[in-house]
């Protein structure tokens, strides 16, 4: 029988004031107010993410997605930190690209796709890993340049591959990965395995050439290809306006006949409904989806600039003011997710707060993990030069007169 608009007035009633509600009882409400105006007139924010709740979506994968926002979130703290404090850490403050902030993007998009479904990313790549499922002490020991991390320690957070969890490459290069995923696209159109290729990028790829030429074939030959443009308002430290006229850069898509999305990217929900429909459109063979998520970086560009041990975000900076730090941070993504969860009766302030702590110590692991993790061999250096063979010095001379 479907609820009285009494009992649905009552389900909604008891989320806005913050008392647990059942998944169940909150969404039969939701429906019998028509999923509109009355719960869209309360202003609870975890209303209407809860609008965005799908089948697909069970309580368990809704945990899922907040325990991986709480890993990207506590493993970028963590790192800052690190940096701030131990001058004997192995790394160097230019792979620090933190993420933090615009979790809700990468986990709503992996969350709509299959392991096998590809992936690339940028600079900023850490919260792509963690959320396709990469492993945080390869990582980790990845950006120290340990011989355990992903790659041997080779290419750090910039060269980062994970093929086994469909993380094909991360790149310190503005724009062109979406021309590389335009390949892999094509490449499986042309094996038709129905996977898709997901090109990430933030708001300053727009400016480059690639974005277009991408765009351009996926288009033209219909290829599964999804281009995500985390717009976070700034390219370094350059409002995105100063170089893009648009104010949203969907718009582009305009151009070549395919989908432009804009959505809440502090909204892990919206994000996912976004990328779940690119994805069915993608697997179907009905072509590219370009989905501009708005969201915002808390720390700067790069680097330690305007960063305290211990406090999120960096304050002081020349080109945002600090209003604008805080406006965003009030709509953190991973408090929005953590505030529907109890709202919806599915953990409790107890299990939160465990959460939190979990993220905290498997972070805390893997960064030890990778400061006990031996240094490569200083052989190894002369690896991977050649498609085949050793480390053999020889051969690195053999056609050259020392003398």
């Amino acid at each position: 029988m479907s609820p009285t608009l009494d009992e649905a007035a009552v389900a909604v009633e008891k989320s806005a004031s913050g008392k647990s509600v059942s998944r169940r009882s909150f969404l039969k409400g939701m429906a019998a107010t028509g999923v509109g105006m009355s719960v869209l007139a309360t202003g609870l924010k975890s209303v209407a993410h809860a609008q965005q709740l799908t089948p697909d979506l069970t309580d368990a994968k809704l945990v899922d997605m907040y325990a991986k926002m709480l890993r990207m979130r506590w493993w970028d703290r963590t790192y800052g930190d690190i940096l701030l404090t131990d001058q004997n850490f192995r790394s160097w403050a230019h792979i620090w690209y933190p993420y933090a902030g615009q979790e809700a993007v990468a986990v709503g998009v992996t969350t709509a796709l299959n392991q096998d479904d590809w992936i690339a990313t940028t600079w900023r790549g850490a919260g792509h890993m963690i959320a396709k499922g990469g492993d945080l002490k390869k990582m980790t020991a990845g950006i120290t340049m340990k011989a355990t991390g992903l790659n041997g320690g080779y290419g750090a957070s910039m060269h980062w591959t994970d093929k086994s969890i469909g993380y094909l490459f991360s790149t310190g290069i503005v724009g062109p990965n979406v021309v590389l995923m335009a390949g892999v696209a094509a490449g499986i159109k042309q094996r038709g395995t129905k996977q898709v290729a997901v090109a990430f990028a933030s708001d300053g790829a727009h400016a480059s050439p690639y974005f277009h030429v991408a765009l351009n074939e996926a288009a033209l030959l219909k290829l599964p290809l999804l281009y995500i443009i985390e717009n976070n308002l700034y390219a370094g430290g350059a409002y995105y306006k100063v170089q893009n006229h648009l104010d949203d850069i969907a718009t582009s898509a305009k151009g070549y006949d395919i989908p432009g999305v804009v959505v809440d990217g502090q909204n892990v929900l919206a994000v996912f409904n976004a990328a779940k429909t690119a994805v069915a459109r993608a697997r179907a063979g009905d072509g590219p989806t370009l989905i501009e998520a708005k969201t915002y970086r808390y720390y700067g560009h790069s680097g330690g600039a305007g960063v305290k041990v211990g406090r999120m975000g960096s304050f002081g900076l020349a080109y945002r003011p600090d209003r604008e730090v805080l406006a965003w941070m009030a709509r953190d993504p991973v408090e929005i997710q953590k505030t529907l969860l109890l709202n919806l009766g599915i953990i409790t302030e107890a299990k939160a707060e465990e959460m939190v702590q979990a993220a905290k110590a498997e972070v805390a692991e893997a960064f030890k993990f990778a400061a006990d993790s031996p240094v490569p061999k200083a052989a190894d250096a002369l690896r991977h030069v050649y498609s085949s063979g050793g480390p053999v010095a020889a051969r690195q001379f053999a056609n050259t007169k020392l003398f």
